[in-house]
């Protein structure tokens, strides 16, 4: 519902903010972030997408899938929608959609919501909403009210508000949640993460995927117990923010396979190594190839020591460890982008990030940094094509990993990658005195050599993202681009909002 009180508008100075097709007014002393709109760029391309996606006739997958029939029409919800910016652009930009819901528990912010709105023409779509969005979300539970679409991009973390939002996303519908507490999640206060997430989280090189993987577990474990599971369409780490895009079904026997999709860590301090073991085992039941049982898995794949420097091994997560990306959307998605491109300001780092995701090895989870193998080793970087066509050669698959610029992510085994690189230090020594008797590249390298690299040029070690010269990592694109101080209400009460200024730290975007 919209708040009763007395617009603020000639009250505070405000300025003008023009974004794709969305102009808005926001008071000065609120911060809009242009970074941002990459994420708002990829949010309105997902969406249309799906849009689409369910609208293809051939998209048996998805239709069998739905136990509750999605209703007529496409509403979206934006649960924390701020000045109503994002809701603005789905509501121009995203065609079809018929009722957007932009929901804000600050008064003020649903007041500028409604001005917004009406400026750009669109209030016969977006509908500005005064509450609780937890509250609101668990209002909306019913099969008829629920979302085609909910949008969750809070400051921090969402996981307060993950419990409402997996029951209110209609059957097969879509679920976008952003995290920009990424210190959390990528090792810096494990007790942390796993108070929040449910997960214990590691310092490592592959600490932003791993991000990705907690955020879905923890979907996943939500939606879980209303016997609803998730299919990930797309999750990406960039700049200071994770964002997911899922679908949500329901099934009970499906979610009894959960348990499948999830792993622990055993990470190396020494080296940096890792394996991974399933949570538990699906396997088959008797004769009739239908009935399956789930057990846990017999012991660690690790032993105390790790095998290549006998570092000690740390224990992580559980994670999802299923594919992250669907590859057949994603490709929807460069299509959509490059139709589209001029609409989109950020198109081409749309498209070079959606590229490398397609060229992921979707089912091998985390990834190595070749510069921290080599720094491991005290030795020159072996480089980024060399360490491919070595992997290639020998009939391995590898690809980056769009979380990391300079990544390793491959189905070869860590033994061979160590031998790889010893044959590496072969033709190319370091000091002696840099590998005393006991330390970590001593013991790396004091392994016998079983598998000669042969570091030939494979013609396909330059993925295409590359060789095409497509804009994936970009450098900071200004000064203090980061994330911002945290928002706080401008209104303890509706009677109050008016006779105090807006707080200095407001911060929307």
């Amino acid at each position: 519902m919209l708040p009763t009180s007395k617009s603020p508008f000639d009250l505070i100075s405000a300025e003008t903010v023009a974004e794709g097709k969305a102009s808005i007014i926001l008071p000065s002393n609120v911060f809009y972030n242009p970074v941002q709109e990459f994420n708002r760029d990829l949010s309105i391309v997902v969406i249309s997408a799906y849009r689409q996606y369910l609208l293809d006739s051939t998209n048996s997958e998805t239709t069998s899938r739905l136990k509750h029939p999605m209703k007529p029409g496409f509403k979206i919800l934006e649960a924390l929608a701020a000045t109503g910016l994002r809701s603005i652009r789905f509501a121009l930009e995203i065609p079809d959609v018929k009722i957007i819901i932009a929901n804000d528990f600050d008064v003020s912010a649903v007041n500028y919501i409604s001005k917004n709105a009406e400026l750009n023409k669109v209030s016969h779509i977006v509908t500005p909403n005064c509450a609780d969005a937890t509250m609101y979300m668990y209002e909306n539970r019913k099969f008829d009210d629920r979302f085609h679409v909910v949008d969750l991009d809070p400051y921090g973390s969402p996981t307060q508000f993950l419990d409402g939002a997996v029951q209110c996303v209609a059957d097969g519908g879509i679920l976008l949640v952003t995290c920009t507490d990424m210190a959390v999640l990528c090792g810096n206060a494990p007790e942390t993460c796993h108070s929040k997430y449910g997960s214990l989280s590691i310092r490592s090189r592959f600490c932003h995927e791993m991000a990705l993987r907690i955020l879905l577990r923890s979907i996943e474990s939500h939606a879980n117990k209303y016997s609803r599971y998730i299919v990930p369409l797309l999750s990406i780490s960039v700049d200071f923010y994770c964002r997911v895009f899922v679908q949500l079904f329901t099934s009970q026997s499906k979610v009894k396979e959960s348990a499948t999709k999830l792993s622990y860590i055993f990470y190396c301090t020494g080296c940096g190594s890792f394996h991974l073991q399933k949570l538990c085992d699906k396997t088959q039941a008797g004769r009739n190839i239908n009935n399956f049982k789930y057990i846990a898995p017999a012991s660690p794949p690790v032993g105390e020591q790790c095998n290549n420097c006998k570092g000690k091994h740390v224990f992580a997560g559980p994670i999802w460890s299923d594919p992250i990306h669907n590859n057949h959307f994603i490709q929807q998605l460069i299509s959509l982008t490059e139709k589209r491109k001029s609409e989109f300001k950020t198109s081409d780092r749309v498209i070079g990030m959606l590229s490398v995701i397609s060229e992921e090895l979707h089912d091998v989870p985390l990834y190595y940094d070749i510069d921290h193998l080599c720094t491991v080793l005290h030795c020159t970087s072996i480089g980024f094509l060399p360490i491919r066509s070595a992997l290639l050669n020998s009939g391995f698959s590898v690809s980056l990993s769009h979380a990391e610029k300079n990544s390793l992510k491959t189905n070869a085994p860590m033994a061979i990658i160590w031998d790889i690189l010893r044959c590496w230090v072969k033709n190319n020594p370091i000091n002696q005195k840099r590998c005393p008797e006991g330390s970590v590249v001593h013991n790396i390298l004091a392994h016998e050599i079983t598998f000669v690299a042969d570091f030939t040029l494979h013609p396909k070690a330059n993925p295409p993202s590359r060789s095409n010269g497509l804009l994936r990592w970009q450098v900071n694109p200004e000064k203090y681009w980061g994330p911002k101080p945290r928002a706080r209400r401008t209104d303890k009460n509706a009677d109050t909002v008016h006779q105090q200024p807006l707080d200095n730290s407001r911060v929307w975007f």
